[in-house]
């Protein structure tokens, strides 16, 4: 018998965001395979890192290019970000979200097979690569994700990232998307984007370039630096493997969902 992959919490929440697709009456085709056990065949491809040609279609009841085509699907129709927004806001409404502060930070990983969002990476021998922009909370929960090539400088993503965050609702009065204060490294050092974040209404607490190490933000960074840990627990984020940037960002999007749905049912 094999795991569990998809487990009912997930499956309760993501079931009525998935798109239904009716059957054509004439020349109907082979029947469409079961959505559950696509998701379940998606989310082994992501948590093992295999070829979509290699998951066992029988264990599962759904090809790997089945699984592909259901991944593109989603994205599409937004089903991981909805998702996503759901699950944000049933933590703040549990209280397990500090939407005070806002933490910054990114990595670098190999591109094998190029495509969109790649570029030669200034720290693996110029090498193709793409880079994972995160923004999370205070306690390190993934709130807005952006895939650039590896070229790019990180504080570009600085701004984009803001505006990637959705409006987080779960208790009474205005959804949130902004904090009061956002921190990151010596890389978002830059007196143009410092000038864009307190336009915002945002103190920037950024490190500076050219003093020596000791600012303290570290203590206060960490849980940035642990989500990224946690993102490598997919084996699929590890390296990009997909050419296309839609679907790798698909990936990243639902190892959001997945993080924050484990931090709701540990919590």
């Amino acid at each position: 018998m094999r795991e569990e992959v998809v487990t009912d919490e997930l499956w309760d929440r993501l079931e009525p965001l998935i798109p239904v697709y009716p059957r054509r009456f004439r020349h109907p085709g082979r029947r469409r395979a079961d959505d559950r056990a696509a998701l379940e065949g998606i989310l082994y491809v992501v948590r093992t890192g295999i070829g979509w040609n290699r998951l066992p279609t029988a264990l599962f009841g759904a090809s790997g290019a089945t699984c592909w085509r259901r991944l593109a699907e989603s994205h599409e129709s937004r089903a991981w970000q909805q998702l996503r927004e759901q699950l944000l806001a049933e933590l703040r409404a549990a209280g397990l979200l500090d939407l005070s502060a806002m933490l910054v930070d990114s990595t670098h990983l190999r591109a094998l097979k190029r495509g969109d969002h790649t570029g030669r990476s200034p720290v693996d021998r110029r090498k193709p690569g793409s880079k994972h922009h995160l923004i999370t909370d205070a306690h390190g929960t993934p709130l807005a994700v952006t895939l650039t090539g590896g070229h790019r400088n990180d504080v570009t993503q600085l701004i984009p990232l803001l505006d990637a965050v959705p409006p987080i609702r779960g208790v009474v009065g205005k959804p949130r998307r902004r904090p009061r204060r956002l921190y990151a490294d010596r890389g978002y050092d830059h007196d143009k984007y410092r000038r864009l974040v307190r336009a915002g209404g945002i103190t920037p607490l950024i490190a500076c370039r050219g003093v020596e190490h000791g600012s303290g933000l570290g203590e206060i960074r960490w849980p940035v630096e642990r989500t990224f840990a946690w993102f490598k627990g997919f084996r699929r984020l590890r390296i990009r493997t997909e050419r296309r940037a839609d679907l790798h960002q698909a990936i990243f999007s639902l190892a959001c969902s997945i993080i924050c749905l484990r931090k709701l049912i540990l919590n």
